[in-house]
């Protein structure tokens, strides 16, 4: 693997815009006047109650409310506004076991480049992105802005912060994901959307219970990373050192029960109500769409 699987490339995030907006028209193209939960532009009146107020004449009787009007035996319509900006969380895992890679990038990498992509398709809708990263002492926070300049700052905030991780020789113990997820629920607006890129090593003992606060609160999309030995690792014995300097072996037999586990859990999140979908390391982000579509919906 080379450097440049290593360590995160600011002009290719920032290139991923392209790819982005091409799946977007390529979407657009094959669903065009297709039903869907979310519309590129807003033709129709919103869909946020604004007030509820007495029925006048011209007033359209499909807005009549009709809890309103059966407690006060008056007719009484809802008004709407616009839906605010939607607020995307983007959730970084650069903890050490996402500091690994067998062909192309490490998953970090990996993960950086879905979470640019994700971010890219957020902006593109007219939403606002922000970023939590993890993998140093401290957790990097990065405020939801708008448009271009936003996911600017969140791509130069993946590049200190990833960088900041490799560089990190403490052996002092990083955040569980039960942990991060609660400091993401409450960094984001209700109704939001947080979506983590991990390869969900170390998730915590309470990890069911805090997906279950997130989903009280917000969407929560995971894209799962994986590296292709972890997956289909041959038969043998293979030694390995931890940054902490701890060595060891490794047995893998053909029966591969990591999969079956791996598997099983991504089953169990799924149960929960959060979306998950699996992301391989070894591939370009550009052959991801279709995963990431999976994970986003398909007009989302």
């Amino acid at each position: 693997m080379n450097d440049k699987g290593t360590s995160i490339d600011t002009t290719a995030l920032i290139l991923l815009k392209h790819v982005a907006t091409n799946a977007r028209q390529n979407r657009n193209i094959r669903t065009q006047s297709m039903p869907g939960p979310i519309a590129a532009k807003r033709r129709g009146r919103g869909s946020e109650i604004d007030d509820i107020r007495v029925w006048t004449y011209g007033d359209d009787i499909r807005t009549i409310d009709r809890n309103s009007t059966a407690r006060t035996g008056v007719p009484h319509v809802k008004t709407f506004r616009e839906e605010r900006e939607h607020t995307t969380l983007l959730l970084a895992d650069f903890r050490p076991a996402m500091q690994f890679g067998t062909r192309r990038a490490f998953m970090s990498v990996a993960a950086a480049e879905i979470l640019a992509l994700s971010g890219w398709r957020a902006t593109d809708a007219g939403g606002r992105v922000g970023l939590l990263a993890i993998g140093g002492t401290e957790p990097l926070l990065i405020r939801a802005r708008p448009s271009d300049r936003g996911m600017l700052a969140v791509i130069s905030a993946l590049l200190k912060a990833h960088a900041f991780s490799l560089d990190l020789q403490s052996a002092e113990p990083v955040l569980s994901l039960d942990t991060v997820l609660r400091i993401a629920a409450k960094a984001l607006p209700r109704g939001g959307t947080i979506v983590l890129a991990s390869n969900l090593d170390d998730r915590g003992d309470q990890f069911e219970d805090a997906v279950r606060l997130v989903l009280h609160r917000c969407d929560l999309k995971i894209a799962c990373i994986s590296d292709a030995f972890e997956r289909s690792a041959p038969a043998g014995i293979f030694p390995f050192e931890t940054r902490n300097g701890v060595r060891g072996v490794r047995f893998v037999s053909n029966k591969n029960p990591g999969r079956k586990r791996r598997e099983e859990m991504l089953q169990q999140i799924e149960r929960l109500g959060a979306r998950i979908v699996e992301f391989y390391s070894e591939s370009d982000p550009e052959e991801q769409i279709n995963a990431l579509d999976e994970l986003h919906g398909r007009h989302g």
